[in-house]
């Protein structure tokens, strides 16, 4: 894990790989409370019965924005800064969704700080965040989000 003093530490890592989290296993459970929380009870998600026979490998899968809302949860493996004031969300340059995350698979996020400037009174980060899928090759999803923490 990289642990730095302050935002602007943060900073001089601009262009770097920051590293990866640990893994995180996707469970039905999981899936179910997300569904609740947005409405989006699509049978894809929430189904298993049906996902047994019409899903490949026989399972549901993890709603694409549950697996991008998983970023500040695994981002704590990655890096930290001991002091730093309040961060806000300043949204995503892009995000794609690039493969199904199926239930009982394990995820890891892995971050790239593309650049940091200052903003605002704070510093305005851009991470490329990519989520793997273990034994995929392709990612569940890659963004570009931008976060803004000040010191």
């Amino acid at each position: 894990m990289l642990e730095v003093e302050t935002p602007r530490d943060l900073a001089r890592y601009a262009g770097e790989a920051l590293g990866a989290s640990g893994w995180f296993t996707v469970t039905q459970e999981q899936v179910d409370r997300f569904a609740a929380l947005t409405g989006d009870h699509h049978w894809v998600h929430v189904d298993t019965e049906r996902a047994k026979a019409e899903m490949p490998g026989g399972v549901t899968i993890a709603h694409g924005f549950f697996v991008l809302s998983l970023i500040p949860q695994l981002a704590k493996d990655i890096f930290q800064i001991r002091k730093r004031g309040k961060g806000l969300n300043y949204g995503l340059n892009r995000l794609r969704f690039t493969a199904p995350a199926p239930v009982g698979s394990r995820l890891r996020l892995r971050q790239r700080l593309l650049a940091a400037e200052s903003a605002h009174g704070g510093t305005l980060f851009t991470f490329e965040n990519t989520f793997d899928i273990e034994g995929r090759e392709r990612p569940a999803l890659v963004a570009e989000m931008l976060l803004l923490i000040f010191d």
